[in-house]
């Protein structure tokens, strides 16, 4: 009689992943089964595996890996057992541990059981003496556990935890397609819950699961515009020229800010980017969220989106949703892909290199490790300024054209790591840990600094008069030895000026004493940004099985994110013609630390199945650290207008577009929070389930929060089941927000000015009416209801409620009047003179951003076209309710008003597409795959440049095509070409292009760049 070897492994990450091997047969899982289904193959004649369920119930993030004890008999009939078929055996099996009385029992019967092997640890049969058939006996064997004996409408027996769902037939597949299914119903994720892992449909809560597969089919080389493309109410924007946010790309999920969602890396938290983004594009200014790009996205398994309000799970920041990346875990083979690729207009060039490698560790544990690599360069869709125009025309011949960019950064030297390990010393214990890194170096443009009207370089404006004068700096001290010329600046070219020309002729007196920078930069300039990000996490934990079936997971983990800015082609204007043309202007860093302690446990109450609970508590420290510039960033010179310091030359101080961070700015500050939590799932019958988790957290700065949740999930008739939620939430402030100081060149109403940006407690934010940041509370509900006709096809609407109250963000920029300055230099502020407005962190505003997410999907044969249809779109709409009113002059009296003008109101609000949508069809025939994807971006709302100017833009909607074509050459190797925007459909022309040079709107939805073409390879090895 033939015999095979069963090895198999359960995980709750990925729980339906049960991988059966017989001798010169591979059995796949094939439509990617729920953790709580039948696994059975449906070409019964190619498969000896007869039962197969497989579910894990622990803490989240449990991975376990199970390899059977001894070779397994199987059935010498290759039909799968049925109650219509079954014979009997003669059993002794005396009372033990399920998962061992299980096993001697598919060897008595001479067949092949596979079961929820960590429930079946914890789980003690009753002994089996005698001859019964197979359904007797394991009903005789698990009378009175939480096992259960389920026959389907065929007749096959499955054994499950009462917990779960009924078993369905899984899709027939091929063999190369059955890897990935890319938008497949039932991936299995663990986020949103602390006991059983779930499927899309099988979950209370709006949830997305998003395999590699469909991460790849696309030319995006990032995953943060991958998931964007794959999340219709995922948003992420170009950030052409937006200071720090242009280097870390904020997110919006529901039409929450960035850091209203939360990461998970395997389960585990991830730290925040230390990037703050001072010009977030309105909504998210201010946000200090994390950085998804350093992600590696050829080291994942798949992504899990968790569109619900989570914090009293996950703590701060989960108003939105969480977003947990899981990482490969095989223990061998490979791959290793090659992509190139550009853009139409023949600029942003990508090349990108990525593999991995799986690797055995021992009998039961694995290395996994991918390696990323990627150059690509930036973009320009510029046009030239008017202002530009204007001087060229008049004979200015040293302007570039465009002398502004507006486009995709440069990417230089983009590399990514991660390692993911596990190991399994005994049948109890299991080690994991992993460990990532990333670096990158981006570069992009700034504002152009106009060489007749740039304040503080080129000219100064007489405050009285209002006259416009050239700057010149006396190079021999003032009102001594040579006396420099007075220039009034008109809309004439200065160079063509003749008393400039004696200012510029070195070989005399008066112009080797006299400077302008007019001298160094004739046709002006425009600094170019950047910056090199470092990024790192290290997390290890251990699992362990405890007596009176008790389960916990230790952890400990280490955020690292770096950031250290560049800036070139400029100049720090006082010192004038000594001053360098690069500058390292500072740096600063978030790191995170975390101990986490979780507890599971299965209970048998009055409800027929087990009660799952989940225990844990946790603690954190971060750190924010802000670090000083090179000296000559922010250094005042001796051409300074600095009126403390006696000088009157007019020169601005510190490195022009960016000043450097100076050392009283400089530091490092920390807080520290503990939490403890508590999830319960229970079934109250067959049909409606509640999930109940509240969450206490206090903070060292500003105290104790206290949230709950209640989730629930109603199945109505085995096609249709409804199901809601309803949460309170909180983000505490952030270390960085309380503490960071920042200046930066902006644009406002009358051009561009220096704007610092500043904590709540500086002395200049109080003169300005600040207040000590508090937490941002909110309340969210949901409802939503799910179609499951079969594994073919199932559909979910949801609808989202979430009003959020003090929401944290910067003031739009405030004037600093003379008396503003006067009084705050009386207070020991000599700086204040320095800044045309000031920003600063505040609990500014109330909003209710309501919302609709509907997904289709269908899969479906057409001849020997295997065809999937995913239908994917989001409706969002946000309101701002109320606004902080303080108090200011208005036309000399003392008024209540709010800081927050009007276009940033209308930003808030209608930034974002209310309507998103995407349709995509995957197609397979023989050796070859099609990719269509149809995108939709509604119509949206630009206060172009934030300048509250009255450059109002409002875009229409677009569609866009993305195709990618793949072809299996052999088995090894697979070739992609695709095209993403395929016909180049471009946003509405900018109306205001002349004012900055901005070909087109740069918050467009979709982006700015029209359509990119790639081609790459791949090559998998065993």
């Amino acid at each position: 009689m033939k015999r095979q070897l069963i090895s198999w492994r359960c995980r709750a990450v990925d729980s339906h992943h049960c991988a059966h091997k017989s001798a010169g047969l591979d059995a796949h899982p094939g439509s990617h089964d729920s953790a709580a289904r039948n696994t059975h193959d449906s070409s019964r004649k190619k498969s000896q595996v007869a039962l197969a369920i497989c579910i894990a119930f622990s803490s989240v993030g449990w991975q376990s890996v199970s390899h059977a004890q001894q070779a397994i008999p199987s059935n010498s009939n290759s039909e799968p057992l049925a109650l219509s078929k079954a014979p009997s055996f003669t059993f002794s099996v005396q009372s033990q541990s399920a998962d061992e009385a299980l096993t001697e029992l598919a060897k008595q019967a001479n067949t092949t059981l596979l079961f929820p092997f960590d429930l079946a640890k914890r789980v003690k049969t009753n002994p089996l003496n005698g001859t019964y058939t197979l359904n007797e006996a394991l009903e005789q064997l698990l009378e009175g556990t939480e096992l259960a004996v389920i026959a389907d409408d065929l007749g096959v027996l499955s054994i499950r935890s009462r917990a779960s769902l009924v078993a369905k037939k899984p899709v027939e597949r091929k063999e190369e397609e059955q890897e990935d299914n890319s938008n497949a119903l039932e991936r299995i994720a663990i986020v949103g819950t602390r006991n059983a892992p779930r499927s899309a449909v099988d979950s209370p809560v709006p949830l997305d699961i998003i395999g590699a597969k469909s991460l790849s089919s696309q030319g995006n080389a990032d995953v943060l515009s991958m998931l964007s493309v794959m999340v219709p109410s995922l948003n992420v924007n170009d950030q052409p020229i937006n200071d720090a946010s242009s280097l870390v790309r904020p997110a919006n999920l529901r039409g929450m800010s960035s850091d209203h969602t939360l990461l998970l890396l395997n389960g585990k938290r991830r730290h925040r980017s230390a990037v703050i983004t001072f010009l977030g594009g309105g909504l998210s200014d201010g946000a200090q969220g994390p950085d998804i790009s350093v992600i590696p996205a050829y080291a994942l398994k798949q992504v899990e989106v968790l569109r619900d309000g989570a914090s009293a799970q996950y703590g701060s920041d989960a108003i939105a949703g969480v977003i947990n990346f899981v990482l490969k875990d095989d223990r061998e083979g490979g791959s290793f892909a090659l992509k190139s690729g550009a853009y139409g207009e023949g600029d942003g060039a990508l090349f990108q290199f990525q593999g991995n490698r799986g690797f055995a560790l021992g009998d039961t544990g694995f290395i996994n490790v991918t390696g990323e690599y990627r150059q690509q360069g930036g973009t320009s869709r510029s046009v030239q300024r008017d202002d530009a125009t204007a001087l060229m025309e008049q004979g200015n011949g040293f302007i570039q054209d465009p002398a502004q960019i507006w486009g995709a950064l440069d990417v230089d030297n983009d590399m990514k790591l991660a390692i993911n390990a596990g190991y399994s010393p005994s049948s109890t214990t299991a080690l994991y840990g992993f460990i990532t890194a990333a670096t990158r170096k981006l570069s992009g443009g700034f504002y152009y600094r106009n060489p007749q009207t740039r304040e503080g370089v080129f000219s100064r404006t007489d405050g009285e008069t209002g006259a416009r004068r050239l700057i010149v700096a006396d190079l021999d001290g003032i009102d001594s030895g040579i006396q420099c010329p007075s220039i009034t600046l008109t809309d004439n070219d200065v160079l063509q000026n003749p008393t400039y020309q004696q200012i510029a002729d070195n070989s005399t007196e008066l112009g080797a004493n006299c400077f302008a920078f007019n001298e160094l930069y004739p046709g002006g300039f425009t600094p170019s940004f950047g910056g090199t990000i470092e990024d790192a996490s290290l997390a290890v934990g251990l699992r362990k099985e405890l007596p009176y079936d008790w389960a916990f997971d230790v952890s400990a983990s280490l955020g690292y994110s770096n950031v250290d800015y560049d800036i070139s082609n400029t100049v720090n204007p006082s010192l004038g013609p000594l001053s360098p043309t690069s500058f390292n202007p500072g740096g600063v860093s978030q790191v995170e630390r975390t101990l986490n302690l979780d507890f599971s446990k299965l209970i048998q109450t009055v409800f027929d199945d087990p009660v799952s609970i989940g225990l844990g508590i946790e603690w954190r420290k971060e750190t924010y650290f802000q670090k000083a510039g090179d000296e000559s960033s922010y250094i005042a010179g001796p051409y300074a207008f600095e009126p403390p310091l006696g000088l009157n030359e007019g020169f601005s101080i510190g490195s022009n577009g960016f000043p450097g961070y100076q050392p009283q700015s400089a530091g490092n500050w920390s807080r520290s929070n503990w939490a403890m939590y508590a999830d319960i799932e229970f079934f109250v019958t067959e049909a409606l389930q509640f999930g109940v988790a509240s969450r206490l957290e206090h903070f060292s700065d500003f105290g104790t929060t206290f949230d709950g949740k209640l989730s629930t999930r109603y199945k109505l008739t085995d096609l249709f089941a409804l199901r809601g939620s309803v949460n309170t939430g909180f983000k505490a402030p952030t270390v960085g927000q309380s503490n960071v100081i920042n200046v930066t060149t902006a644009y406002g109403p009358n051009g561009l000015e220096d704007q610092a940006t500043l904590p709540p407690t500086d002395l200049i934010s109080v003169q300005l009416g600040a207040t000590p940041l508090t937490p941002e509370e909110s309340v969210n509900f949901s409802v939503g209801a799910v179609m499951h006709v079969s594994e073919y096809f199932f559909a979910t609407v949801d609808y989202f409620n979430i009003r959020l109250e003090d929401r944290i963000s910067t003031t739009s920029a405030i004037p600093l009047t003379e008396d503003d300055i006067s009084a705050l230099i009386a207070d020991g502020r000599p700086d204040a003179a320095k800044y045309n407005a000031a920003k600063y962190f505040t609990n500014d505003f109330d909003t209710k951003t309501q919302g609709v997410d509907v997904v289709v999907n269908y899969q479906f044969a057409a001849g020997e076209w295997q065809n999937n249809l995913l239908f994917a779109y989001n409706w969002t709409d946000t309101q701002v309710e109320r606004v902080t009113l303080y108090p200011a002059l208005v036309d000399g009296a003392l008024q209540l008003t709010p800081n927050l003008t009007n276009a940033r109101i209308r930003m808030l609000e209608d930034n974002l597409p209310a309507h998103r949508g995407s349709i995509t069809l995957e197609q397979a025939i023989s050796s070859f795959a099609f990719t269509w994807r149809l995108n939709y971006f509604g119509s949206f709302y630009e206060d172009h440049l934030d300048a509250s100017a009255g450059f109002d833009i409002y875009g229409s909607a677009r569609l866009t095509m993305d195709a990618q074509f793949s072809w299996q050459v052999s088995e090894e190797t697979r070739f992609k070409v695709g095209a993403q925007n395929l016909f180049n459909t471009l946003p509405d022309t900018n109306i205001f292009k002349g004012e900055v040079g901005a070909l087109y709107p740069p918050t467009t939805p979709g982006g700015i760049n029209g359509n990119f073409f790639y081609a790459g390879l791949e090559f998998e090895f065993k």
